[in-house]
């Protein structure tokens, strides 16, 4: 039940109202008052499905069999790997309990003074690079269907479209939580309509019995396999965000439906259309996975479908670019959220034009997700392992005190076991990596072998649980 604020609330003497849906929203990282929170957990479940009907998933099924995966090695990759949006919804069931953006709680297991320096790589960097990767997969079929229209090719046109789809995008994260809620669940419908009618092309095309002419064993077999699985995962482990999309929730939500719901909405069409891209590739010619699926569509749906994967970039990158000005805030920028949603689309458009006019698009997906969980992975496994050991106690209006003795200013404003955990988990993720440009020691000894990942968020993981039960940074909750 939602109440309405009197005029002596929190949210009034801050200049804040209720966010309602088609007002940009005022917000930025400050508490969320008991009295703006209103919704079900259930209602996530949109929220996480419509950036998850993706154009990307197509292309990153068609990866694994290009790499020499059979269909059901493939399969099982791609259910593994998107397994770890468990960890997405984990971490999501932190919103409610702490009323604040996922980058204010971070200070809880980075200090207040740590953290900032770990959103800068993060928060801003990380997010600009996504921003391209997903633009740029957005401006390859934009700039196809402006040549359709019979618009001129050349730079010119294309920075114009790339250009258009980031400020439409932006407008997104400028109207905020409100407007994505409820957008996005019509989005999420519009969206599997539409990926859905080519999925039904693709089964009609698809080789059942496909088989690569040569297939993979041994050494080569794991090898494929651990790439594969990175290229996957990458994906949840990228959306450190979660936090905020769910901290307009009640304080009482259920942890477990937050998690729930969050988790299920992203992993259902994540897997679904990965697998459909897989499935395509058996047939087709998934190097170039949009002049692919255009082939074996009718002429009329062409441009529906080309627009379907402009709109699903903008429902990706619109959750990305709000969840990036949070950030800029925590870091203490002093900018309203709207400014600094205009300064990291700036950031990630400058990159997006670099990518399409400088760089081919597949391999610069591809090296991007395979490299970005050096960061992510860490990043992930240290964040849900503070929320286990705190059991999800957290306080909002402790972590937005950043003054000298706070409760999570720690030693000179650093939690060393978070930092120190991130660091190590990355230098362990990074010896096991494969990419075009960089394997790690450890993974070209063991024949190019990636367990990028895995080991990574394991180490991640046990470093910061050994230090904070050493230490006792964390209170035993």
């Amino acid at each position: 039940m939602t109440t309405t604020p009197s005029p002596t609330s929190s949210a009034a003497l801050e200049g804040h109202g209720v966010e309602r849906a088609g007002h940009p929203e005022t917000r930025g990282i400050d508490l969320v008052p008991a009295e703006e929170r209103a919704g079900r957990p259930r209602q996530l479940f949109a929220v996480w499905a419509a950036p998850n009907v993706s154009y990307l998933s197509f292309a990153v099924g068609g990866t694994l069999i290009l790499m020499g995966l059979t269909l059901p090695q493939a399969v099982t990759v791609i259910l593994a790997g998107n397994l770890l949006w468990i960890c997405t919804g984990i971490l999501a069931a932190s919103g409610p309990a702490a009323g604040t953006s996922g980058s204010v709680i971070s200070r809880a297991f980075y200090g207040v003074m740590g953290n900032k320096i770990v959103l800068v790589l993060t928060g801003w960097l990380m997010a600009a690079a996504y921003l391209a990767l997903n633009w740029s997969a957005a401006s390859v079929a934009g700039i196809a269907l402006a040549g359709r229209m019979g618009l001129p090719r050349g730079s010119a046109v294309d920075a114009a479209v790339i250009c258009l789809i980031a400020g439409v995008t932006l407008l997104i994260a400028i109207y905020g939580y409100a407007t994505i809620v409820r957008l996005y669940a019509a989005l999420s419908v519009l969206l599997t309509v539409v990926f859905i009618v080519v999925t039904g092309y693709v089964l009609a095309e698809a080789d059942w019995s496909y088989a690569p002419a040569r297939p993979l064993g041994g050494t080569a077999l794991l090898a494929s396999l651990g790439i594969g699985f990175t290229l996957v995962a990458s994906t949840p482990l990228s959306y450190s965000n979660s936090p905020d999309l769910a901290r307009y929730l009640p304080r009482d939500s259920s942890p477990f439906a937050v998690a729930g719901w969050t988790a299920l909405g992203a992993y259902l069409p994540s897997a679904g259309f990965t697998a459909v891209g897989a499935l395509a590739a058996t047939s087709l010619d998934m190097s170039d996975p949009e002049r692919a699926l255009e082939s074996i569509l009718p002429g009329w749906f062409v441009p529906v479908f080309v627009i379907a994967v402009v709109v699903n970039t903008m429902t990706n990158n619109g959750m990305t670019a709000y969840s990036a000005s949070l950030s800029v805030q925590s870091v203490g920028v002093r900018l309203a959220r709207i400014p600094s949603v205009l300064t990291i689309g700036v950031l990630g458009t400058a990159m997006t034009l670099y990518a399409i006019l400088v760089f081919d698009f597949l391999t610069s997906v591809n090296t991007m997700l395979q490299l970005v969980v050096v960061v992510t992975g860490p990043a992930m496994a240290v964040a849900v392992t503070d929320l286990v050991v705190r059991r999800n106690r957290y306080n909002g209006a402790d972590l937005l005190r950043q003054e000298h003795g706070g409760p999570f200013w720690y030693h000179r404003g650093v939690h060393w076991p978070g930092v120190v955990a991130l660091v190590t988990g990355g230098l362990a993720s990074l010896t096991w990596v494969t990419t075009s440009f960089w394997t790690g020691p450890l993974a070209r000894a063991a024949g190019g072998v990636d367990l990028a990942i895995v080991s990574g968020m394991a180490v991640s993981a046990l470093v910061y649980w050994a230090a904070v039960r050493v230490l006792r940074t964390v209170p035993r909750c």
